[in-house]
């Protein structure tokens, strides 16, 4: 094998979010219409390396990834040690905003999964005049608590080995050894109690049920992806979401909860046409 660089750039951004001072990390690659993509619970932003490192998506659009406050090469905000991070609804909404204001993106595509995927929900709801369009990767409008989140985060446990175990099976069985494994050693590496200050949001506070009748998709078009393994957010949700919204949804074969790290080449096969009808809007 040839030593070779990537075509992605890493850089970190001094900006103020949420009222703090911050250090943000983030990874782009690619000219054209900004694409911000939000990671999953508990993980990072190395999750979309496969869009990035794809010439077919990469020729039209500018693919942003960063790593929230807390997650992956991003720190969390000074006196962290005195706080529980805790992630809500309203902060991570307001949070994507400003990154796109530090970032001076002017209407992005948004595409997020998991958390991200249901974040994407209210962004359709709360600030659609703000993005070209919506892409919700693994989205549904609640998943309700199926085990025992305290064990995320205790002293007699490995916290990153508990957190790998619980999503293992959201991996589609079908899924590359190599990137299953990877996308398995982002969440390793999560730092303590940040996974279930996440799922604080996906699980509680993030619950949009009530409110998804009133997403337009005229004010902001809104398409959905879910792989067919994911039990999570399963494509009965989505599929409730998209009967209620008018969106578009697919329910992508042999693709679980991490679709654009599992397995990015079969993902990006089922993204492009979105991002092409996106393109002609």
């Amino acid at each position: 094998m040839s030593p070779r660089f990537e075509p992605i750039t890493g850089r970190y951004l001094q900006c103020e979010l949420l009222g703090k001072p911050q250090r943000l990390y983030v990874e782009e690659a690619g000219r054209g219409i900004p694409l911000l993509c939000l990671h999953t619970a508990g993980s990072d932003a190395r999750q979309y390396r496969g869009l990035m490192n794809d010439a077919r998506i990469t020729a039209n659009y500018r693919v942003i990834a960063f790593d929230m406050p807390w997650h992956g090469k991003s720190s969390p905000p000074a006196g962290w040690q005195d706080t529980e991070y805790q992630l809500t609804s309203r902060d991570y909404v307001r949070l994507i905003v400003e990154v796109a204001d530090a970032l001076e993106l002017e209407k992005p595509v948004a595409m997020g999964c998991s958390i991200g995927g249901r974040i994407v929900l209210h962004l359709a709801h709360e600030k659609p005049e703000r993005f070209r369009a919506l892409i919700g990767l693994e989205s549904a409008a609640y998943t309700a608590p199926y085990y025992d989140l305290s064990w995320l985060n205790r002293p007699d446990v490995h916290g990153g080995m508990v957190c790998a175990g619980v999503v293992s099976g959201l991996i589609a069985p079908t899924a590359p050894a190599p990137e299953r494994w990877e996308t398995l050693w982002h969440y390793m590496q999560s730092g303590p109690g940040v996974f279930k200050g996440d799922l604080y949001f996906y699980m509680i506070d993030g619950d949009i049920r009530d409110r998804v009748d009133e997403i337009d998709i005229k004010r902001c078009p809104l398409f959905l992806l879910t792989g067919e393994y994911d039990y999570s957010c399963t494509a009965e949700g989505t599929l409730d979401v998209a009967r209620r919204t008018g969106a578009t949804a697919t329910i992508m074969k042999d693709l679980g909860h991490f679709p654009m790290s599992e397995d990015p080449q079969k993902f990006n096969d089922y993204l492009l046409p979105v991002l092409e009808k996106i393109r002609a809007l």
